[in-house]
C-alpha cells in the first residue's frame, strides 16, 4: 500500500466517523444506484426517459375531485422523485421504506420531479 492510498483510506474512514446518519444513508443509496445502473435523479432532466432506484419515503393517497392518485415519494441519495399512479388507491408492495426501481419519462409539477404511471419493479426486503 502506497502512502496515498493510506491517505485516502484515513480520509475516507474519518468522513465516515464525522458524517451525520442522513450522509450516511445518502451515500449507501447513491451506491446501490450506481451497482443497478440507474441514473441519479438529481441528473434527471425533464423529457428523460430514466429508470432510478432508491427507497420510498412518503406513500399518500390524494383524492382529486376528477381522479385519485397514489403519490410516493423516492429518494435515491442524490435527490427525490415523486411517483404518481393515477386512478390507484393503493398498490401492493408501495410502502414507505420499501427499495424499488422505477423506470418512466421525468416531468415537472411544482418544481418538483415527476414520473407518472411508472414501470416498476420492487426489490426484496431487507
Amino acid at each position: 500500500m502506497t502512502a496515498d492510498e493510506g491517505r485516502g483510506s484515513l480520509r475516507r474512514m474519518l468522513r465516515r466517523l464525522t458524517a451525520s446518519e442522513a450522509e450516511i444513508e445518502a451515500q449507501q443509496l447513491q451506491q446501490e444506484s450506481a451497482r443497478c445502473g440507474a441514473v441519479p435523479v438529481l441528473q434527471c432532466a425533464r423529457g428523460q426517459v430514466a429508470s432510478v432506484t432508491g427507497r420510498l419515503r412518503t406513500v399518500v393517497y390524494t383524492p382529486r375531485t376528477n381522479q385519485p392518485a397514489l403519490e410516493a415519494d423516492l429518494y435515491d441519495g442524490s435527490d427525490v422523485v415523486t411517483l404518481v399512479w393515477l386512478g390507484r388507491r393503493r398498490i401492493t408492495g408501495i410502502e414507505p421504506g420499501r427499495h424499488l426501481t422505477a423506470k418512466g419519462r421525468i416531468a415537472i409539477r411544482d418544481d418538483r420531479k415527476v414520473i407518472y404511471n411508472p414501470y416498476y419493479e420492487l426489490e426484496p426486503s431487507k
